[in-house]
């Protein structure tokens, strides 16, 4: 949609400038959409192309998700809001498999990435935090993959300071708006990946961690971040709201947004140049297929509270074989099993 709008139809870039701006966004945290968003409109008209273009993107999406949020709060718990809901969960599992069944085919380029992975996955059930994770992977391709350019002198000086990282503990904490916004906020400055990461991040701090929102709620809010128009990332709009309503709602879609406006401004001029460095290049390959490993860790846990029943796999097959067989648009699918909820009364 971004190339047929700014390319073919406006010519404010062509295909050479699209895909520089594309990469670019690959290499830095957060949604990758809203940065290149932003991109765009501060190379076309400079500051005030960068701020207008972000926020004309995220704002329509808050907006919606918001109103779906009140519907969420005060009918929610309503047997016909149950029905469509768990007719909409299994569609969402099937969706995020799709998602990093196919971002795995470009991140896993050998042994040491597909065993990385597999690391992320099991530091993810040993409740290890998703920063963590992300940080121990990416050193530990960027090491290896470099092992031969360094003494070991420097390699035991290069590790030492990142010795002794461990777990995470697992303490409810009270609600309040300024974690809620600081919470957020470190997720949008650390998230790497696709949005669907975003996944594992939101259950290790606002479930795991804070003990704020259920397993449901979490799906619940990361179905409507994937029915409504923009970004996935408006999923902390909808948390926000069913936690604070809309002081909270606007807390956390500021903080989770905020990161992404800084990136951008900061590496508009260098970050093109770093794939090309050994060493940021293998860490960012760490950090890529450690994202992976931790979207196959959370989808089990959140298909293991949604596929309950007999029903939710017949939604999940029919699901993936329209996303297989005719690459059905997903906000049809969603709708659909939203539908399938209700008729089959599935609450």
């Amino acid at each position: 949609m971004f190339r047929q709008e700014v390319v073919i139809k406006r010519k404010w870039l062509n295909d050479q400038e699209f895909l520089d701006l594309l990469g670019v966004t690959n290499l830095i945290p957060g949604p990758n959409s809203t940065e290149m968003v932003i991109h765009i409109g501060l190379r076309q008209a400079g500051w005030i192309g960068f701020l207008l273009a972000g926020t004309c993107f995220i704002v329509p999406a808050v907006g919606i998700v918001m109103v779906l949020a009140w519907f969420y709060v005060k009918f929610g718990t309503t047997p016909q809001a149950t029905s469509l809901l768990a007719g909409v969960k299994p569609v969402v599992i099937v969706v995020i498999i799709q998602a990093f069944w196919g971002l795995g085919r470009k991140a896993i380029r050998g042994a040491l990435t597909a065993l990385t992975g597999l690391v992320a996955l099991l530091l993810y059930f040993f409740n290890i935090h998703p920063i963590l994770i992300l940080l121990i992977c990416g050193l530990m391709v960027m090491v290896i993959e470099n092992a031969r350019k360094l003494r070991g002198s420097q390699l035991r000086a290069f590790l030492f300071p990142w010795i002794g990282i461990g777990l995470t503990s697992a303490v409810a904490a009270p609600f309040s708006l300024g974690l809620l916004f600081l919470t957020f906020l470190k997720i949008g400055a650390v998230l790497y990946g696709s949005g669907y990461v975003l996944f594992a991040f939101l259950h290790a701090d606002f479930v795991t961690r804070l003990g704020w929102l259920t397993e449901h709620q979490l799906v619940d809010a990361i179905a409507v971040g994937q029915v409504t128009p923009g970004p996935l990332f408006t999923s902390a709009t909808f948390i926000g709201y069913i936690l604070a309503g809309i002081p909270g709602a606007l807390l956390g879609t500021l903080g989770i947004f905020l990161p992404s406006f800084v990136f951008v401004a900061l590496s508009s001029a260098f970050i093109p140049r770093m794939r090309s460095s050994p060493w940021l290049g293998s860490l960012l390959d760490g950090v890529n297929v450690a994202s992976l490993g931790m979207m196959i860790g959370v989808t089990w846990q959140l298909a293991s509270t949604s596929m309950i029943n007999p029903a939710s796999w017949i939604i999940a097959t029919l699901t993936g074989a329209l996303l297989l067989i005719y690459n059905v648009n997903t906000t049809w699918l969603i709708l659909a099993g939203a539908a399938a909820g209700i008729i089959f009364n599935l609450g």
